[in-house]
């Protein structure tokens, strides 16, 4: 996208022809699982299978042969942490304030900050190519492991964590290893011999377009029940002023437009279909999270073109 040399109905069009795939996915994943086909022990094991080594794999060979000393990460290494710290800070406030328990309180906090990946890196994809891929893998391998904290931490607010429980999740997450190991090829310069580029490359490929089935599979449409104000709010927080938050820091740190766009991309984005799976292990509140992650996946159709074509 070329802000300045496309008219403004050209860019929504651009937008809308690269995003509406993706979302089509996410209702295809919908109304199979609805329709039990190819039937209920599919999905879970496809997650898994996405989750493990589909997914690892596209991160691993994005990484591996990624510029690391590329000037875009240290910029984008301080957009994310002065995001999320403000971010952090204002979910701290907020739960002095209200009052919230644990279980409530790593709901929204992970409504807020986690991010659906498999949407973004599609996203990115389609709108940006292999430079915007880079990109995201460089700022995955940086918001993962922070995102992943403070989860855990938030989710475990009202007891003591010693520091081994908090690390652990982060040491045993497929993502991060996948990420750490792509970097430490990259940095030995072996590079991805003896045709292993191509078959990373294979599995690579299918790990989107079946992660976006999954997000479809996951949404619950039924906990949307109650909670009303709750939801409304926290995907008001999510979809909009997360993204004009990253918009802020990006033009503060005089980002260049890949790396903004790269950046409130992430920011825009629904939060994970992970988060339920993590709020039921540390017994949060696992009806507000489905309901959470179901509003905000269903509006993102609406938020992720709007944030990006005022973006553009």
């Amino acid at each position: 996208m070329m802000a300045g040399v496309f008219s403004p109905d050209v860019v929504v069009i651009a937008l809308l022809q690269s995003l509406w795939p993706l979302f089509a996915l996410i209702v295809g994943g919908y109304l199979l699982r609805r329709r039990d086909f190819p039937g209920e022990a599919f999905w879970p094991a496809a997650e898994r299978l996405n989750y493990f080594i589909l997914f690892p794999a596209l991160l691993f060979s994005s990484l591996a042969t990624a510029p690391l000393d590329n000037p875009a990460l240290p910029r984008l290494a301080l957009a994310v942490l002065l995001g999320l710290g403000v971010s952090w800070l204002a979910l701290l406030l907020m739960r002095r304030l209200r009052g919230w328990s644990a279980a409530r309180f790593g709901a929204i906090a992970q409504g807020i900050l986690r991010f659906n990946t498999y949407l973004g890196l599609a996203a990115i994809g389609s709108l940006h190519g292999q430079p915007g891929l880079v990109l995201a893998a460089l700022l995955l391998a940086l918001m993962v492991p922070a995102v992943n904290v403070l989860s855990v931490w938030s989710l475990s607010a009202d007891r003591e964590v010693p520091l081994a429980g908090l690390l652990l999740p982060i040491l045993k997450n497929p993502l991060i290893l996948a990420c750490l190991a792509g970097m430490a090829v990259n940095l030995l310069g072996t590079g991805l011999p003896g045709g292993s580029d191509r078959l990373l490359a294979l599995l690579a490929a299918a790990s989107l377009p079946l992660g976006l089935l999954c997000v479809g599979a996951a949404l619950r449409p039924q906990e949307l029940t109650g909670e009303k104000a709750a939801l409304a709010w926290n995907c008001a927080l999510r979809l909009l002023a997360m993204p004009a938050l990253a918009l802020l820091v990006a033009h503060v740190l005089r980002l260049p437009p890949l790396e903004s766009s790269v950046l409130v991309l992430f920011f825009a984005l629904p939060t994970a279909p992970t988060a339920y799976v993590l709020t039921r292990q540390l017994g949060g509140d696992g009806h507000l999270m489905a309901g959470i992650i179901t509003l905000q996946t269903l509006l993102a159709a609406i938020s992720l073109p709007l944030v990006l074509t005022l973006l553009s």
